[in-house]
């Protein structure tokens, strides 16, 4: 639960409380669930979710307090992802707690709250009466999904919430996704492989498909990893030890180098730049 973070496309992580239950087949080998099995913090599946400390709560208040100073530093606002050990629209979550987080994002206004969900059918329900026609400019509201069918499905529903910045977080990568259809499309996309074990493959082809559409939709991409060097087209088809192939290619479990390069752009509207 510490609120610094190796996740690439954000600065801090904040979990209001943990537990899921697993509803698609991007779940299957799900981190934080094997973060619960270690921990013995929460069970996951259909049990009680729990919330985290008063003294937990305290730390985005904190970081609110240093925004400017780390504005000055790196040029830009801090970001906070929401929830890496929870779902923020899970419907088995005490409705209290999660207007509790809602007053707390909106004492952080500096602060640039990501909240990713695989539930975006219940976020329409669950936001607060202020939201407004434009939501929230220190909210950025994003869905998973691990494949087309999963894509489609949420992005019907998403593109019906009014938000600063929507992204797409397209991982687990397990099936082919294109954004070159009708829409509603995402302000960004995250694009990664799976990693660990029992990690399914990622073919390069996918992401060499939705960068082309990402392109031409005018949509941010952010490659954050292959997952496996196997899936790599840099190191894959190469027979060396797994430590010189993170030689020729260190960005990210699986390598992050996309025909030689790093692809990791951001949204520029809202406060997103």
């Amino acid at each position: 639960m510490a609120d610094t973070t190796q996740i690439e496309w954000t600065d801090r992580t904040f979990n209001p409380w943990t537990g899921c239950t697993k509803i698609s087949p991007g779940c299957d080998n799900c981190y934080a669930e094997g973060w619960s099995k270690r921990s013995g913090h929460v069970k996951w599946g259909n049990n009680p979710r729990k919330r985290t400390t008063d003294a937990y709560w305290k730390a985005p208040l904190a970081w609110e307090r240093d925004a400017k100073a780390f504005e000055a530093r790196f040029g830009r606002r801090q970001r906070v992802f929401c929830a890496s050990l929870a779902d923020v629209f899970d419907n088995q979550v005490d409705p209290s707690w999660r207007a509790d987080l809602f007053d707390l994002i909106r004492l952080t206004p500096s602060l640039d709250w990501q909240l990713l969900t695989k539930r975006p059918q219940n976020i329409k329900k669950m936001l607060p009466d202020s939201w407004g026609a434009l939501g929230w400019p220190n909210v950025w509201l994003g869905f998973t999904a691990e494949d087309q069918k999963r894509y489609d499905e949420r992005a019907a529903v998403m593109g019906k919430v009014p938000a600063s910045v929507w992204f797409v977080s397209y991982e687990p990568a397990i099936g082919p996704l294109r954004l070159n259809g009708k829409g509603p499309f995402p302000n960004w996309l995250i694009i990664g492989g799976e990693s660990g074990p029992g990690a399914r493959a990622m073919e390069p082809q996918w992401v060499s498909d939705v960068l082309d559409d990402c392109r031409r939709g005018g949509i941010a991409p952010f490659f954050k990893q292959w997952g496996q060097y196997e899936n790599n087209p840099l190191t894959g088809q190469l027979q060396l030890p797994k430590a010189d192939m993170k030689g020729i290619d260190p960005h990210g479990k699986g390598g992050g180098l996309v025909g030689g390069q790093i692809v990791r752009e951001f949204p520029v509207c809202g406060h997103a730049a």
